[in-house]
């Protein structure tokens, strides 16, 4: 055998030898870091950035095994070499490969934030979704300040109990809370503010239309409910409204007699009153409609049947009849 033959074996030996090394130490670098068992851990870009940095810093965290190994994997797949901006997930129980295509392509995440929450149920569904934190979300509510200047409509000096519009957005994990209260004054100022042409007392308008939201089973209801409060307002008669007792005491439950009388809350229309001092939750556009366009009649009772319909009546004597309707029906509901 020639000397460059056994010279080009050598080389072509070495080659293989170093391939398998190579092959070796990939594989090795991209197994996974943790067990499978192991929580998320979220991450978020404000802007473009290197994928070698991001890289490192999973493997810092012990996300990753080798940030080199998984790097070597990117180029051999042709991955970019950056992460867009955006929210990812990644995890221990992750190999180096999952771990890239978690990097490949932000999180969209779309929640519904509804008309019947309260900023602290809210705050509640954003920490859950890992948007941001609940304490967060509160102590921005409860801090106008922050976003003044920011929207066209006077905003209140206390809380944006109310001025939260409820909608579906794109609510990545952390986003932060302020992102989330930016969409939703800004998706006010557009549906309410600019859509009902600048209510004159906004906060009496929004306070009246939560109630509203919290009362009325059906659209056809939203108005005539409105009227019923109006006039029960004008003949200095309570409210008597549950859902505003139960944003006293900030929980959903089954009121007691003794929580009429024992809730000692501005917000307790049992004993307190006219309307209560703020919005009890976030109404949207056609609550707002009613509480500035309320239905005219003579009616200051309601009752809400199990099939979704509400009768009204002027007087208690009818109001009596129809709580016996009422429990009539769900008693035939119930058997």
């Amino acid at each position: 055998m020639s000397k460059r033959r056994r010279r080009k074996q050598g080389i072509v030996f070495v080659l293989i030898l170093g391939l398998a090394f190579f092959g070796v130490w990939l594989i090795a670098g991209v197994r996974p870091a943790g067990t499978p068992e192991a929580s998320k851990t979220y991450l978020r870009f404000e802007k473009q950035v290197p994928l070698s940095e991001v890289l490192k810093d999973l493997q810092k965290r012990g996300i990753l095994r080798s940030a080199s190994a998984t790097g070597a994997l990117a180029w051999l797949i042709r991955m970019k070499d950056t992460v867009d901006a955006g929210s990812y997930a990644v995890g221990p129980g992750q190999n180096g490969g999952l771990i890239l295509w978690a990097l490949h392509k932000p999180i969209r995440q779309i929640l519904r934030l509804p008309e019947t929450n309260w900023a602290n149920r809210t705050a509640n569904l954003l920490a859950q979704h890992h948007v941001a934190s609940a304490s967060e979300y509160m102590e921005l509510v409860h801090d106008p300040r922050q976003f003044a200047g920011v929207v066209d409509f006077p905003l209140p000096s206390d809380s944006l109990e109310g001025y939260l519009y409820p909608d579906r957005y794109e609510l990545p994990p952390l986003l932060g809370a302020k992102q989330v209260i930016l969409k939703q004054l800004k998706e006010f100022e557009e549906k309410v503010w600019q859509g009902a042409e600048r209510p004159k007392d906004l906060k009496r308008t929004l306070i009246l239309a939560s109630l509203v939201q919290l009362e009325a089973g059906k659209d056809v209801d939203r108005a005539m409910i409105a009227g019923v409060i109006e006039n029960r307002i004008k003949r200095k008669m309570p409210l008597q409204i549950d859902a505003t007792i139960e944003y006293a005491l900030q929980k959903w439950r089954r009121l007691t007699f003794k929580d009429y009388r024992n809730v000692k809350s501005p917000y307790n229309t049992y004993l307190v009153k006219g309307l209560p001092p703020g919005p009890i939750c976030s109404p949207d556009a056609k609550d707002i409609d009613a509480a500035m366009h309320p239905a005219k009649h003579n009616y200051l009772f309601y009752v809400a049947l199990p099939n979704g319909e509400t009768i009204y009546s002027a007087t208690y004597k009818e109001h009596l009849k129809n709580i016996k309707l009422r429990r009539a029906a769900l008693k035939a509901t119930s058997s």
